[in-house]
């Protein structure tokens, strides 16, 4: 039998941005089990065409340290910039919160994570 879902979370959009794919295919299993819809990018800058290009995206969840010219920090900070009611939140295996420079107000997770903890966070962000 499969996990109850929250039909509450049924309509929300949930980006992940994670270059590594495993990682990111593990989030996006997480993510819809408990009743979210997933989208994915594999950088900051198909994150952001995925936002330009898409007004149902209702959280971010993106990975620090991501190849190309924007890194996870610097995506936060266009997106609170041009969509500032959208949920961040941000994860790391190579940083802790105490190396990284960025608004307390942001989320952060700890890689590895436990699916539990990713979807406590999305419900905190969703409400």
């Amino acid at each position: 039998m499969g996990r109850s879902v929250n039909p509450d979370v049924q309509r929300r959009v949930v980006l992940i941005v994670e270059d590594e794919l495993f990682v990111r295919l593990m989030a996006v299993d997480a993510i819809e089990d408990a009743g979210y819809a997933a989208v994915e990018a594999a950088d900051a800058d198909a994150a952001l065409a995925m936002l330009d290009d898409r007004s149902d995206i209702d959280i971010l969840f993106s990975d620090i340290k991501m190849p190309g010219a924007l890194d996870g920090l610097a995506l936060a900070a266009m997106v609170q910039e041009r969509w500032p009611t959208l949920p961040i939140i941000l994860t790391s295996g190579h940083l802790y919160r105490g190396d990284i420079d960025m608004p307390a107000a942001i989320p952060f997770l700890q890689k590895p994570y436990r699916a539990n903890a990713l979807i406590a966070e999305l419900e905190r962000v969703s409400h």
